[in-house]
């Protein structure tokens, strides 16, 4: 039976018009409200914007297999235990028959500021799969087969990010793939590296402009990285589960 992709490409365009617009409203509240709160960190504090992805995923679970699956979203049910902390708050669970199917976390990174944020971004990325992964295998979640874990990032579509950027390495230098790499060139390679050393089952970003909020523009940045490829990946590993 070949896989669902559940028309992601359309939906996925709907989702970034609703980022936009859902940043776009979060700020203007804030303005108004004249809380302190206001410009680039209204925009990420309001939430909500990431849930057309959510619901992507959602869609895919339903139509290859699992329809009857436990799909989690709300925050008071989306801890997960951690082997280097207590717990880790993911954006969504999927949970089949007692049995982690799938953990995903949806992630954002809009201007002005690219730099010391992609770091962070980063190190979070790493530090949050390596504790899922070490937890599984000291039986966190019992005896089972591996999870989809998955890390979609979406950043902004902008001179700052698309500009080459210098390091500085004093005493080593840095690897070469990384040499006059943009910081969505950054996130590109990130991204490769979380897939090839198996830290996540699949890691994807994609880069739109804030003009997207009118047609859900967006470009991928490799296809290793795309969103195709990311969507392939879960529907695969959920039609796999369907199919035990």
């Amino acid at each position: 039976m070949a896989l669902d992709l559940s028309d992601y490409e359309n939906k996925a365009h709907a989702a970034i018009k609703a980022f936009w617009q859902t940043r776009a409203d979060a700020t203007h509240k804030q303005k108004a409200s004249g809380k302190a709160d206001q410009g680039e960190r209204a925009g990420v504090t309001g939430g909500k914007n990431m849930d057309g992805f959510a619901n992507l995923v959602v869609d895919i679970v339903k139509a290859n297999g699992l329809r009857h699956a436990h799909i989690h979203q709300k925050r008071a049910v989306l801890t997960l235990p951690g082997y280097f902390r207590p717990t880790k708050l993911w954006d969504l669970l999927v949970v089949n028959n007692g049995r982690l199917i799938a953990a995903l976390e949806f992630k954002n990174h809009v201007g002005p500021s690219f730099g010391n944020n992609f770091n962070n971004r980063t190190e979070e990325a790493i530090g949050t799969s390596h504790d899922l992964w070490t937890a599984y295998r000291e039986g966190a979640f019992g005896k089972q087969e591996r999870p989809f874990v998955g890390w979609l990032m979406v950043v902004e579509d902008a001179p700052a990010s698309r500009t080459p950027v210098k390091d500085q390495s004093p005493h080593f230098p840095v690897f070469k793939d990384f040499v006059g790499a943009s910081y969505q060139k950054r996130y590109d390679i990130l991204c490769q590296r979380l897939a090839l050393e198996q830290l996540y089952s699949a890691a994807a970003v994609i880069a739109t402009p804030r003009s997207a909020v009118a047609d859900g523009a967006y470009s991928e940045l490799s296809a290793m990285t795309g969103l195709r490829s990311f969507v392939a990946a879960l529907a695969g590993h959920i039609a796999a589960e369907a199919a035990r």
